[in-house]
């Protein structure tokens, strides 16, 4: 048995070397700017750096930067794309091939695993001798030393069991004695087995130390390299999140002056790599309210723009049992339903209609189209962008009150203005206009349409939105897709879109037709998806689209077509042969602190920002909703109240004036006309929209002007008393 305690194995591992790793070389495209886009550049991988040239002659006498894989993060996109993140900056490279890339990948990877490895040893303290180990290996003798180690402890766990079995039966007949004669030898006989027993005790003992000490001396190794990596990974998010506001930053300013922006990445030059990459940013960093634009004489100046707020108060923590409000609601109309505040998100339905607005870029860019198929793919990913905003967005914004306004006018910043009024209380309707100086107007008369059916709450938008572009005329149609917000009465509200989009254009009759998929628990779809397909007039495919409402859509070309196997019902499915997909539209980052925020996007946390001049009726003087983005609820209930019964007792008041006007004979009613909308009836005609009949038959509110002349002349005497 003491034989058995010294062959235990000792936890020191013999050292190993790290065998050397030949350079991986090759030719990838890097990206610099956005006036170069990708450069051809010369990459060769040695000793854990990643090394680029601009030819091979270069290589010496010029490097142009260096990438340290041993803290860099490898990401791998989409279609050969790969981007390195090191030291606060990312490295955007392409590959001439998939194959290619997988290489790349595979090579930085190896690299990266050694590179940490190395560094890792190079920190270690104590009694370990810095000897380089390769990973694998190491990782292998451990768990072999351990192997090992469990191999003793399962011996000596069966020689316990054995020696402590015949230690009791020894007892027994110990106590089973007589005569004195046989007691010597008997106790002689227990004597033997108990220090058996004793000394395999001591071995499970030994082994379990020693298997202990092996398991905590590197347990202390993969805790420290566990840190490394979370401390790298949180320095990577708070870096990607840093460059998508900067990038989100320079987009911005480059809409506003695309053909004379001169920030620093648009320096023309042939100097260096370092003069293409060079963190522009800083500057507007520094001072947001500033940009640097070139005049038509060449001379620099600043133009000073207004810095729009960033943050809102936190949202209180208040719980509230929505089942216990709404459990005698189902089947009603959930404008009907009275709400408190706790439920709502401190913006109106006519600024949730003007977030539509948060991509406005991609209508810029779809006015500068010169093909109406181009142009209809990026008018398909603004119409899924307006979703995009709503996939944490689980509260309900208040219910505009009859005649209130909302105006948003971002000439300086985006070259659009937008007004909307609140035209009908029931149902609910809200008209809508856009004017931009970048060549394109939107129009919209939407009804919401909301049932809540117990387990869930639908909202259904009636009405079509227009979207015209000057130059060519182009006239695109389309509405919106029902929304639903699920798990009303248990489990975390999370909500959902779903359903088809047409989008038509009506001038040249092409069309495109969007489909959200329903989120399903057992489909192998990846959520919020949506698809379309762009057809010109004759039915022939042009572009497919694809994406997520929540993140980003691409659109493909059609190169080719064929039949494939066949589909439901027998039909066959047409397989389209495409070129490589490119981005059409990309969510902008969430601002920080969303989560406390109501999930707020960039542009909602501006949109009930004060402002001097607006109308009387304006959603940014509703006392209610002021009071809860303040953070006071219970007083916003107070407001909310007060409000709606003041408009109960007005639409009352209209009513009573309407019948008694009809039975005075001041209204009359022809026998063609026996129908009339109820704002007719309620004597109530809003202030900046008129019910008209557009070429397409429809009928709906449109923008009849006058809106931005009475702000010029601060003229409001028309607007009515409603908060």
């Amino acid at each position: 048995m003491n034989e058995l305690v010294k062959s235990l194995p000792s936890p020191t591992l013999p050292g190993l070397h790290l065998p050397c790793v030949d350079a991986h070389k090759g030719w990838l495209f890097k990206w610099t700017n956005y006036l170069k886009g990708y450069q051809r550049r010369w990459f060769v991988l040695s000793n854990g750096l990643l090394s680029y040239y601009r030819t091979q002659a270069e290589m010496a006498h010029t490097c142009r930067g260096t990438i340290p894989l041993a803290t860099a993060h490898i990401e791998v996109g989409d279609t050969c794309h790969l981007v390195l993140t090191s030291g606060g900056r990312s490295y955007h490279l392409k590959a001439t091939s998939e194959g290619e890339c997988q290489k790349w990948v595979s090579a930085l990877q190896q690299a990266k695993s050694n590179a940490t490895l190395l560094m890792h040893h190079s920190d270690d303290s104590g009694d370990e001798a810095p000897v380089h180990q390769e990973d694998r290996t190491l990782t292998q003798g451990v768990l072999k030393t351990l192997a090992s180690k469990l191999d003793d402890l399962s011996t000596c766990n069966e020689l316990i069991g054995k020696h402590g079995a015949a230690l009791q039966r020894s007892l027994s007949e110990l106590e089973d004695l007589r005569a004195s004669t046989d007691s010597t030898d008997k106790v002689k006989a227990v004597n033997e087995r108990a220090t058996l027993f004793r000394i395999t005790s001591n071995a499970m003992i030994n082994a379990c130390r020693d298997f202990v000490d092996v398991a905590e001396s590197h347990s202390r190794r993969w805790q420290k390299a566990l840190q490394h990596e979370r401390e790298q990974r949180h320095h990577l998010e708070e870096t990607i999140e840093q460059l998508a506001k900067q990038h989100n930053s320079l987009e911005r300013a480059w809409r506003e002056n695309p053909t004379s922006y001169t920030g620093e990445a648009f320096c023309e030059g042939d100097a260096s790599d370092e003069n293409d990459e060079a963190e522009f940013f800083d500057a507007m960093e520094d001072s947001p309210a500033f940009i640097t634009v070139t005049d038509t004489s060449g001379t620099n100046h600043m133009q000073l723009q207004r810095t729009r707020r960033s943050r809102i108060p936190d949202k209180p923590n208040y719980s509230l049992n929505l089942w216990s409000i709404m459990k005698n609601c189902i089947g009603k109309d959930l404008s009907k339903i009275p709400m408190p505040v706790n439920f709502n998100e401190p913006l109106s339905m006519l600024q949730r209609l003007t977030e539509d607005l948060e991509y406005s870029e991609l209508l810029d860019r779809a006015a500068r189209c010169d093909s109406p198929l181009e142009q209809m793919c990026l008018v398909a990913a603004f119409s899924v962008s307006s979703y995009s905003t709503t996939v944490h967005r689980t509260a309900k914004p208040f219910n505009p009150l009859l005649g209130e306004t909302y105006e948003l006018d971002r000439l300086e910043e985006y070259g659009y203005r937008s007004i909307c009024e609140q035209v009908s209380h029931h149902p609910p309707a809200a008209a809508h206009h856009v004017s931009s100086q970048r060549g394109w107007t939107l129009w919209q008369h939407i009804t919401i349409d909301s049932k809540f059916r117990g387990k869930y709450i639908s909202v259904v938008p009636l009405g079509n939105i227009h979207l015209q572009f000057h130059s060519s005329g182009n006239h695109y149609v389309w509405s919106k897709v029902t929304s639903t917000v699920h798990n009303i009465i248990v489990g975390k509200l999370w909500i959902d879109q779903s359903g088809d989009i047409d989008i038509v254009n009506t001038t040249t009759k092409d069309t495109c037709r969007l489909k959200f998929s329903p989120y399903s628990y057992f489909s192998r779809e990846v959520p919020r998806k949506v698809t379309g397909v762009v057809e010109d007039r004759d039915g022939t495919a042009h572009y497919i689209l694809s994406g997520t409402w929540d993140d980003k859509m691409e659109s493909a070309k059609i190169v080719d077509s064929s039949q494939g196997c066949g589909g439901s019902e027998g039909k066959q499915k047409t397989v389209y042969q495409t070129l490589p997909p490119k981005l059409l539209w990309k969510k902008y980052p969430l601002p920080e602190n969303a989560e406390n925020m109501h999930f707020f996007s960039t542009l909602a946390l501006t949109l009930n920002e004060p402002e001097e001049g607006v109308a009387p009726t304006d959603s940014r003087l509703r006392p209610d909703q002021r009071l809860m983005e303040a953070g006071l609820w219970d007083e916003a209930n107070s407001q909310k109240q007060r409000l709606e019964e003041r408009q109960r007792l007005e639409r009352k008041r209209r009513e009573a004036q309407a019948n008694q006007a009809l039975e005075e004979g001041d209204l009359s009613l022809d026998d063609s006309k026996t129908s009339f909308c109820s704002q007719d009836i309620e004597g109530y005609q809003p202030l900046w929209f008129e019910k008209r009949t557009d070429e397409t038959g429809e009928s709906s509110f449109i923008y009849k002007g006058g809106y931005w002349e009475a702000k010029d002349r601060q003229d409001w005497s028309h607007c009515p008393q409603i908060f």
